[in-house]
């Protein structure tokens, strides 16, 4: 038997034998047709790439990226999320925005966020998703609750069904040869960029730089399933 990502590894790399190098300790399983389905190899070789090429992401792949993540399950199927896109003079203002506020903290706050404005700019395009509140603002009526108490309940799953979106987003680009990151640091400035963005303040924002990876790259190294799984 041999890991999914040894499996994975030496159907991309026909020409490398000694696959055993790999620093990788994950579940073992059998190779089949079955438990290796183009989904679940999207998933598993999808990778965090921060620099891209100058190559463009096409209008079609754009759309079916944004369908993709438009098609997350959401809580009571308020679908409550927006997705705004950002290319050329836009993608470049955010980035010089992000670097901007890079001032206003300390390391190693300052030095993520001005990672995160290079691979903006790096990126063809870039997809930001907010939450429109939809839900909070109708939740006492659907579940009959005190506000107070809908309020919390309803951000939380405001939150649930658009970081849904985002992991479909991530996994459809993927599986159109793109890569992609979620450039989490940047909630450090969430209401800011939310306003850049011309968005009302909301309980979730993310932005994620989309196109051709400039290199590959394997990943992190991650844990086993005994370690993490708890059977009841």
């Amino acid at each position: 038997m041999i890991t999914i990502e040894q499996w994975i590894f030496r159907k991309h790399n026909k020409s490398l034998n000694k696959v055993d190098e790999m620093d990788i300790e994950k579940q073992k399983i059998i190779q089949s047709d079955k438990m290796m389905n183009d989904t679940l190899n999207t998933i598993i070789s999808r990778r965090s790439v921060r620099m891209f090429t100058d190559k463009q992401v096409c209008d079609e792949d754009l759309r079916l990226i944004l369908d993709a993540a438009n098609h997350a399950p959401s809580a009571h199927n308020q679908q409550s999320w927006r997705f705004i896109v950002l290319r050329e003079t836009s993608k470049n203002e955010l980035a010089k925005f992000v670097n901007s506020k890079a001032n206003d903290f300390p390391r190693p706050s300052s030095t993520l966020l001005r990672m995160a404005s290079r691979s903006i700019v790096s990126a063809p395009v870039v997809i930001a998703v907010a939450n429109t509140g939809k839900l909070i603002s109708h939740g006492t009526e659907l579940f009959k609750v005190d506000r107070d108490q809908a309020y919390d309940f309803f951000r939380v799953m405001e939150i649930q069904s658009s970081a849904a979106a985002v992991e479909n987003l991530l996994i459809a680009s993927a599986s159109l040869g793109l890569s992609s990151v979620w450039l989490g640091v940047l909630v450090l400035i969430k209401n800011e960029v939310l306003q850049f963005l011309q968005e009302p303040e909301g309980e979730f924002m993310a932005v994620i730089p989309v196109g051709y990876a400039a290199q590959q790259n394997f990943g992190p190294k991650k844990q086993p399933l005994d370690a993490i799984v708890k059977y009841m």
